[in-house]
């Protein structure tokens, strides 16, 4: 559902240059890859790269193409802390969690452990982040808290608000980081060093990111492959509408707008209408770019 709000702006950029769009589908991402190759579906605005490449069918270049960026390093994933806290106990890493006195701070169910808001047993990151506490030899340390995710950053940002400190695991984009933003209430830290899973050995050189706002250092060893999300469409649909195409290259987002629509959705304003609604009050926010885009799209259809 973070992608709810990039998936309606295409959609209404589109029907203005003459389209008759479909509601859209949900699908898991490897059967989405498989129609957009087959031709079933003509697009999606929600491809994470490289992430999802291994999620491709083979020999997915010959049909299919990955265009513009809807936002550039947008998909962030990593560890973030209460900033007074870092402050306080001068946290840079993971390995900060070793000390006996943040181990102390940071325990709020008395185990002897500094408390991790993680993922759901299943999650791809719940996988990354048991690598972790095994590479880093973390399991004495740190309790990672793996229940429902909504319900524990409920949790987290209550304990926070009552001045507790906290630490947890979260992705963007994201409601979690619109409520926590980094640099004014939390900090991305580092992990100890860069040690991939085999998975993640193909973009290591993306686990380390430059100029990540809030951030304990820069750059920052996320331990996380950073993803840029791009449209995707199948190249034959692509080839035959160059306004759309075109439109696929210019279209873009701010991380806070995506981050600031998704908190809305959490709040309750999640149904179609509301989605519709939040594109219209976007668009009429943002009039001079929508219609230039709109206009790069109408001169490459002549």
């Amino acid at each position: 559902n973070t992608g709810y709000f990039q998936e309606a702006l295409v959609r209404a950029g589109l029907k203005e240059l003459g389209y008759d769009v479909e509601e859209p589908k949900e699908l898991q991402n490897p059967l989405f890859y498989q129609s957009v190759f087959l031709g079933d579906v003509d697009y999606w605005t929600n491809g994470w790269f490289p992430n999802h490449v291994s999620q491709m069918p083979k020999g997915w270049e010959e049909r299919v193409e990955v265009v513009g960026y809807v936002a550039k390093a947008g998909g962030l994933q990593g560890y973030l802390v209460s900033k007074k806290d870092v402050e306080k106990y001068d946290i840079k890493s993971l390995d900060d969690f070793k000390r006996p006195e943040v181990m102390k701070a940071f325990d709020s169910n008395n185990d002897g452990k500094a408390d991790l808001t993680a993922c759901p047993p299943g999650w791809g990151c719940e996988k990354v982040i048991t690598h972790h506490f095994d590479v880093y030899d973390l399991d004495d340390y740190i309790n990672p808290i793996k229940a429902g995710y909504s319900a524990s950053m409920a949790d987290t940002i209550a304990r926070y608000n009552s001045g507790e400190p906290i630490f947890f695991y979260t992705w963007a984009p994201n409601w979690t980081i619109f409520k926590l933003k980094p640099g004014e209430d939390v900090m991305w830290i580092n992990v100890p060093k860069i040690i991939p899973k085999e998975s993640q050995k193909p973009a290591e050189d993306r686990m380390t990111v430059s100029g990540i706002e809030g951030a304990v250092s820069d750059p920052v060893k996320l331990g996380f492959v950073v993803s840029d999300i791009r449209i995707v469409a199948n190249k034959k649909f692509a080839e035959a509408n160059p306004a759309a195409k075109k439109f696929f290259e210019v279209f873009t987002l701010p991380l806070l707008d995506i981050n600031e629509q998704n908190t809305r959705m959490n709040e309750g304003e999640k149904s179609q209408k509301d989605i519709e609604k939040h594109v219209a009050e976007w668009i009429a926010k943002n009039t001079d770019k929508w219609n230039g885009w709109l206009a790069e799209a109408r001169k490459a259809a002549q």
